[in-house]
């Protein structure tokens, strides 16, 4: 039996809960703010009522096709929100209780959750294919990146959610979920930054702004800041550069000027495509460590002659979800928050409610701002 099939005999019973939310239902088209019922909180899941959610780049990618997705859906994947209901084996949260929600969920079984690995974890994005509500006519909807934060409320299992301190503020919380834990522990647990080091980062979106913030913390040297919006300098200041540099065919000569001519030690593409991982491979100094960030298409090669990996004996390395097991570092993260040693207010350039959400994904796309923050039970 097909999933459409044995979903669309929906009864209420099954799908109680009606919310609002914006739908996604064809690739590179405009989502619909409409109604959906999510499915009923199984023992070990939990309902949250989002109360912020980001709008970041990997959303604009599903909703471009860019990355696969099952549709109609509804994306949103960084947010903070509150426990509105819990399954009955869920015993540590209560109603009422704000949390965190994860767009990879560890299962805590496999290979790379035993090994010291859950952001790897084989089954943690697996929820994306499977149906968590219906539309008004019974058609089964998909949470975009496992959670569907775009939306009044979701339904998660508990696993999925990080409580939050009452001192941390919600704003922080919902950019937490995902920029900045991607961006600050790309540096601190993806490429172990040491002090001193020189570090490059191309791409100054909500998760290069957040690699910024985590080289100061690691007490980098030299930290250049690339990004073809030269508007955005002011703010790589103020989250940790120490020059920035236009993405430009003077970037280069630049960044080489800044290091000796050798390379940074440590360089990060936010981006993802062929050319920007190219351009950080050649900026990295013989011996340093490449760091991909940024999440590229299946069908975007990139091209090493054998030779040139040999030669310059650099290290290029991949980066999910900035390599931080949520459950057990999050803490760490709220300390930063605590001291002022991570400001996320920076990070914010708009606020919106779910009718904004596709304004805020045009800004993305053409390079302006860095997150827009969605109030889904909000005014807009």
């Amino acid at each position: 039996m097909s999933v459409e099939t044995q979903h669309t005999t929906d009864t209420a019973g099954d799908y109680p809960h009606e919310v609002r939310a914006a739908v996604l239902r064809e690739a590179g088209a405009p989502m619909s703010v409409e109604t959906i019922r999510l499915k009923a909180v199984g023992p070990t899941d939990v309902r949250v009522r989002i109360e912020r959610t980001g709008v970041c780049h990997s959303d604009l990618s599903l909703a471009t096709g860019k990355l696969a997705q099952p549709l109609p859906a509804v994306l949103g994947h960084e947010a903070c929100g509150t426990v509105v209901e819990t399954g009955p084996k869920v015993t540590d949260l209560q109603a009422g209780q704000r949390v965190i929600l994860l767009w990879i969920t560890p299962c805590r079984g496999c290979y790379p959750c035993t090994h010291g690995q859950p952001h790897l974890c084989e089954n943690g994005s697996s929820r994306s294919t499977e149906p968590y509500a219906v539309t008004a006519d019974g058609e089964p909807v998909y949470p975009g990146l496992t959670v569907g934060s775009f939306a009044e409320e979701t339904v998660v299992p508990r696993g999925a959610l990080v409580p939050v301190p009452d001192d941390i503020d919600t704003a922080d919380a919902a950019l937490l979920g995902c920029a900045v834990m991607t961006g600050v522990g790309a540096v601190t647990h993806t490429a172990k930054v040491t002090e001193g080091a020189s570090v490059l980062v191309v791409g100054l979106g909500g998760v290069g702004l957040s690699v910024l913030q985590g080289a100061r913390l690691a007490g980098a040297s030299t930290v250049i800041a690339v990004d073809r919006n030269v508007d955005k300098a002011a703010q790589a200041t103020a989250a940790g550069a120490t020059h920035f540099v236009p993405a430009d065919e003077g970037t280069k000569k630049a960044v080489r000027g800044l290091t000796g001519g050798r390379g940074a030690d440590f360089t990060f593409d936010c981006v993802g495509s062929s050319r920007t991982i190219r351009d950080i491979w050649g900026l990295t100094r013989r011996g340093g460590t490449a760091v991909v960030v940024g999440i590229g298409g299946k069908d975007d090669t990139v091209s090493f002659s054998a030779l040139e990996l040999f030669h310059f004996a650099r290290t290029l390395q991949g980066c999910v979800a900035g390599s931080v097991d949520a459950e057990a570092d999050m803490p760490r993260f709220f300390d930063w928050v605590r001291s002022g040693e991570l400001d996320l207010r920076g990070l914010v350039t708009g606020h919106g409610s779910l009718a904004d959400v596709n304004h805020a994904l045009d800004e993305l796309a053409a390079g302006r701002g860095v997150r827009t923050l969605l109030t889904p039970g909000g005014p807009s």
